[in-house]
């Protein structure tokens, strides 16, 4: 295979020396054009991410998505990537599959599905991605690993992908392997062969989604599966490639990154990361994990999206700085661009992109971000000191006759911490096809021939507030487009509404936890199953739940109090919880593995009966009623001083929940 180095790539190397040590750049087309443009993204998944969006009331749900997606408004996203609900643990949560077991579809689990509609209205443009994180259990034929029976995992996946088609009229582009796994060439060729016999022939296949090797030395060696891959995805790849991946001349994304506190430093980051990811290593797209921080803070990574809307509660949403950093991309490109030849570094510190649509339009994105946002991506970019300086542009070749360009600048001002973010500034006039700029410290512009830039703005949310003290569900008032209840946040199993037609009386409509096997997981699920709900600062609570168990002797079911825990340490996870069993017993434990037995007894519970648990936790007690009568009482707490309510099961198991009430005191 022939394989020349692009002139881009030579100047990452320092090839282009004299360029780098002058303070005047080149944005000049004649000599040819880099790579195409594929666009800026977020990942709605990776661990329930999203959950708390789709809780929010009008306005506010319809302004935070106006701010994702609506063109020339806010982030104005080119990409939005999902995850293909796996019924398992995925970093802040589980998403229900749309296949929980091998006779059963259903395409309106969950929210996905609704968001992706949501972002299609906005902009119909915008390209769709889906991604396995993780697979119900048969998948797997009960082992934790889907490759030992490829067929079946390329026909579901297959079939979301034409579910999203037939039931939302959704056209997915591309397709991931497994998130950030090992990857299988037989499955990814069966993949290949199962989309173009079911007619989708247009979805793209990204691998690996992990990092740049070994699939790209794969690609190399295997031209089947060379022929079966469009994109090399890597993730968080400081903004560097290697040769091999270059080599296969593919499309090279960053498919997941930044992962960031999103406060202004956080935005500083992003800012390194959208042009440094083309200027070092030729990535012609980059998808922030995550779209939007929808989820408990006090999970992992709290806070880590391009935006804050944790709270449905009140309806208080924070555009975040990423944001208006992303604006000063998106806003001016769109995918089908074409980098220029003539980007690069600055002499005394940042980089600078200009792409073209090929019919005159020109966009130039300018970052000085300093050697302080080095710490905040995995693995850390490559710190350096950063000066203010002053650059001169030389537009060359059909840009030449360019008389004025079109401003807009981010000043991060971290010593007087007073930013201002996507600032309209006065048009800059050019004289003989030049223009200038005194660029200081941690500065973001774009200098454009579009003017069609805005930075949207609607009313104040309301303000914050703690979730509330008294909450209420008796999953009776549901919204049919989503199968979750409100604010529940599951964290290993799947919650979901549930009609149950055997029962005339009062437990019609419930909440049941529907998984009876073991998934093929991302993360460390844990043995029981868990939905979290509330404020991770609660200390004393009652909590207070009708329960009905539908496994026999071996069943079980909990409610709890100050769950210290989520996401991937949910296996580790300490709090106060009330089990009761189908053999007649309970138990009173200091965590959810149930090692640590706070006390324990006779109920007289039984499957196949509804009973109402309730938990009162008040200082270093705990007391416990079974059906409004005292069953235990005093129990000795001394940890977790705080944390979330929440219900359960005992294994992987059928169970139902209703009447939930919590009350902190």
């Amino acid at each position: 295979m022939d394989f020349t180095v692009s002139p881009v790539f030579l100047l990452v190397l320092g090839g282009s020396a004299a360029l780098c040590s002058s303070q005047s750049y080149l944005l000049d087309d004649k000599g040819g054009l880099g790579r195409v443009f594929d666009g800026i993204g977020g990942l709605s998944g990776g661990g329930a991410t999203s959950r708390l969006l789709v809780n929010y009331a009008e306005p506010y749900r319809s302004q935070i998505l106006d701010y994702l997606f609506k063109p020339n408004f806010g982030a104005s996203l080119h990409i939005l990537k999902v995850e293909i609900g796996g019924d398992a643990q995925t970093t802040d949560g589980t998403e229900p599959s749309h296949m929980h077991y091998e006779d059963d579809e259903n395409y309106f689990r969950g929210y996905e599905w609704w968001l992706m509609k949501e972002a299609k209205k906005r902009n119909p443009d915008i390209t769709l991605i889906g991604l396995p994180w993780a697979f119900p259990g048969w998948v797997g034929h009960g082992k934790n690993w889907p490759y030992d029976f490829p067929d079946i995992t390329a026909a579901y996946v297959v079939s979301w992908i034409l579910g999203a088609k037939q039931y939302h009229d959704l056209d997915i582009q591309y397709v991931g392997i497994w998130n950030e796994r090992s990857y299988d060439s037989k499955y990814i060729k069966l993949l290949r062969y199962t989309l173009d016999k079911s007619g989708l022939e247009a979805v793209r296949i990204i691998a690996s989604d992990n990092l740049w090797e070994p699939i790209s030395l794969t690609l190399l060696l295997d031209p089947e599966l060379s022929a079966a891959v469009d994109v090399i995805g890597a993730h968080y790849p400081g903004t560097t490639t290697v040769l091999d991946a270059l080599k296969t001349q593919k499309k090279l994304w960053s498919s997941e990154d930044y992962s960031t506190f999103n406060d202004e430093v956080g935005g500083g980051c992003w800012a390194r990361i959208l042009n440094q990811n083309y200027v070092n290593g030729l990535m012609t797209a980059t998808i922030s994990w995550n779209l939007v921080a929808s989820y408990y803070e006090d999970l992992p990574f709290g806070r880590d999206g391009l935006m804050t809307a944790e709270e449905p509660w009140s309806g208080n949403y924070v555009v975040e700085s990423p944001i208006w950093i992303t604006a000063h991309t998106t806003q001016f490109t769109q995918p089908g661009w074409t980098y220029l030849q003539t980007v690069g570094h600055l002499a005394q510190g940042g980089s600078y992109v200009a792409l073209t649509d090929g019919r005159g339009a020109l966009t130039v994105v300018i970052e000085t971000m300093t050697h302080d946002h080095s710490v905040c991506i995995r693995p850390p970019l490559l710190p350096y000191n950063l000066t203010s300086q002053n650059a001169t542009f030389q537009l060359k070749g059909s840009f030449a006759s360019i008389k004025e360009l079109q401003l807009w600048r981010s000043q991060f001002n971290f010593k007087t911490k007073k930013p201002s973010f996507f600032e309209k500034m006065a048009p800059l006039k050019l004289v003989d096809g030049s223009f200038s700029l005194h660029l200081a410290e941690d500065e973001v512009y774009t200098i454009t021939t579009l003017t069609s830039g805005q930075k949207g703005s609607y009313p104040d949310p309301p303000p914050s507030a703690r979730f509330p003290k008294v909450y209420k569900d008796d999953f009776n008032v549901r919204n049919p487009e989503f199968s979750e209840a409100p604010d529940f946040a599951d964290q290993t199993g799947v919650f979901e509404y549930f009609m149950n037609l055997t029962d005339p009386g009062p437990h019609v409509f419930t909440l049941r936890q529907v998984l009876t096997q073991r998934p093929v997981t991302w993360a460390t699920d844990a043995d029981q199953t868990i939905s979290v709900i509330g404020d991770h600062q609660w200390q004393n609570l009652t909590v207070s739940c009708d329960v009905f168990m539908e496994t026999v002797k071996t069943g079980g079911v909990f409610v709890a109090a100050r769950v210290d825990k989520g996401g991937g340490s949910i296996r580790s996870a300490k709090g106060v919880f009330f089990w009761v069993f189908a053999d007649g017993t309970y138990k009173v434990t200091n965590d959810l593995a149930g090692q640590t037995v706070l006390a324990e007894g006779q109920s007289g519970t039984r499957a196949y009966g509804w009973h109402t648990v309730t938990l009162t936790v008040e200082g270093q007690f705990a007391s416990g009623l079974l059906n409004g009568f005292p069953l235990w009482k005093k129990a000795v707490v001394l940890t977790p001083q705080n944390g979330w309510a929440a219900l359960g099961t005992h294994s992987y198991e059928l169970a139902q929940f209703d009447n939930f009430n919590v009350e902190a005191h």
